[in-house]
């Protein structure tokens, strides 16, 4: 059994596409996966599994989801040694101290041509961005709100991505750590 970690794109935001987290739960233990926690209610997932292909790991959560809500989210599966080398690879150790000036983007797949140009045409004031390998990482000092780069994010890369802060990274990382030792 390998421990992952699921992020789903674009749910419970505002009212519509609503996924009630602990029943999202008890239906993905129903369809296989095995040990799932959550945590907040924005589609971050913790579980195992002893199938290795992420791809159908990520197609089996938006499967549920379709299943019960009628709607089939962008699903990135990593695996938690991913997430542990995104989580110390980080570029901006300023950012630690204020974990909603740091976000990382997921990508799910490494950008064949990225438009750095677009994105540094968009950076203002202090922010700065790094993109190493699946992971692109922002800090936005003077806050996310106001961030035009992040909004160009997906279209400069040219991929999916999923952000998350870094407490949410932080703290999914520790559940997986957790989920692996027990």
């Amino acid at each position: 059994m390998q421990t992952y970690i699921a992020f789903i794109r674009g749910i419970n935001v505002g009212r519509t596409r609503s996924v009630p987290m602990k029943a999202l739960a008890g239906d993905l233990e129903t369809a296989g996966l095995e040990g799932v926690r959550t945590y907040i209610q924005s589609g971050n997932l913790v579980f195992r599994s002893g199938t290795a292909d992420r791809a159908e790991l990520a197609g089996c959560i938006g499967g549920v989801i379709e299943a019960s809500r009628g709607f089939r989210p962008r699903v990135l599966v990593l695996s938690q040694q991913k997430l542990q080398q995104a989580v110390e690879a980080n570029p901006f150790p300023a950012g630690e101290d204020d974990p909603k000036s740091l976000h990382l983007f997921f990508l799910d797949a490494k950008p064949k041509d990225p438009d750095l140009g677009r994105l540094d045409a968009a950076r203002a004031g202090r922010e700065d961005y790094r993109l190493v390998g699946t992971v692109f990482y922002l800090y936005a000092p003077d806050g996310i709100a106001r961030s035009k780069l992040a909004g160009q994010v997906d279209k400069a890369l040219g991929v999916s991505v999923t952000a998350r802060n870094w407490r949410t990274a932080n703290r999914v990382l520790e559940m997986a750590l957790d989920a692996a030792d027990g």
